[in-house]
């Protein structure tokens, strides 16, 4: 590419399409509204069913919207996410793989139920969706999948060890990904946020010890809210990020630097 021929443009997502799992609630819903800032129509998938706040940020950005209903964790339900967008647009352009799940226990007492369904929904769910939507954008001969990560892609954290796990793995399928699907035009990278302000993180910002423990080692002196996101999923879903592949962006207020 000659240096004259970049613009601004490149970020542009006029015409694309994006699927964003978890779309409807804190992270998700951000990721959301700045695809559809950015030019995206938006295709939601969302456990719950009151979506009224989510549709009205979107379609006042002259957007498209269609919600779909689904538990992730049912693996069966996976190529029927694929196919409902691509029947509601012929095409799938982004994928965000956002949905999950946290559940806090001490290791010693941590539940073979709780491991297993934060593994199904962070990690397995997030494996087999991108597998369907992957089969889609290789026919197109272009996509972007996102997947987010965490801190604990790189760390080991405290009573969430599946947490951790899931999220080690999804930098590691992100990885996997972008070996196999490069060739196609198709790139999978991922975003590690640092400590947001969301419905997750709900027990901590309310234990003040603790949340005043992780403020002291964030560079920046504060946590994240969803905006400080938007940005960076719009830069991976665009044109602007075509060479880059299979890489874990951290957006962490300098957390990682410490």
């Amino acid at each position: 590419m000659q240096l004259n021929n970049f613009s601004l443009d490149f970020f542009s997502l006029t015409g694309k399409v994006a699927m964003v799992t978890g779309g409807n609630t804190g992270l998700g819903q951000g990721y959301a509204v700045a695809l559809a800032k950015a030019g995206a129509d938006l295709f939601i998938v969302t456990h719950g069913n009151n979506w009224d706040e989510t549709r009205g940020l979107i379609e006042q950005e002259g957007r498209r919207v269609e919600f779909f209903q689904a538990d992730l964790s049912n693996r069966e339900i996976l190529k029927d996410v694929a196919a409902a967008c691509v029947s509601a647009y012929g095409r799938i352009d982004i994928l965000v793989n956002n949905a999950g799940t946290i559940r806090r226990a001490p290791l010693l007492e941590y539940t073979p139920e709780d491991w297993d369904a934060v593994m199904e929904l962070n990690l397995n769910s997030l494996y087999f969706l991108s597998q369907e939507v992957a089969k889609v954008m290789v026919e197109q001969k272009s996509g972007k999948i996102i997947n987010v990560a965490s801190m604990l892609s790189f760390q080991g954290g405290k009573f969430v060890p599946p947490y951790t796990a899931s999220k080690h793995g999804v930098a590691g399928v992100t990885k996997a990904f972008a070996n196999e699907l490069a060739q196609y035009g198709v790139q999978i990278n991922a975003i590690a946020p640092g400590y947001v302000e969301t419905a997750n993180t709900a027990p901590i910002l309310e234990d003040q010890v603790r949340k005043a423990e992780i403020t002291s080692r964030i560079p920046a002196g504060r946590w994240a809210t969803p905006a400080d996101l938007m940005g960076v999923v719009v830069f991976l879903a665009s044109r602007a990020s075509d060479y880059m592949n299979g890489h874990i962006l951290a957006v962490d207020g300098g957390w990682l630097a410490r």
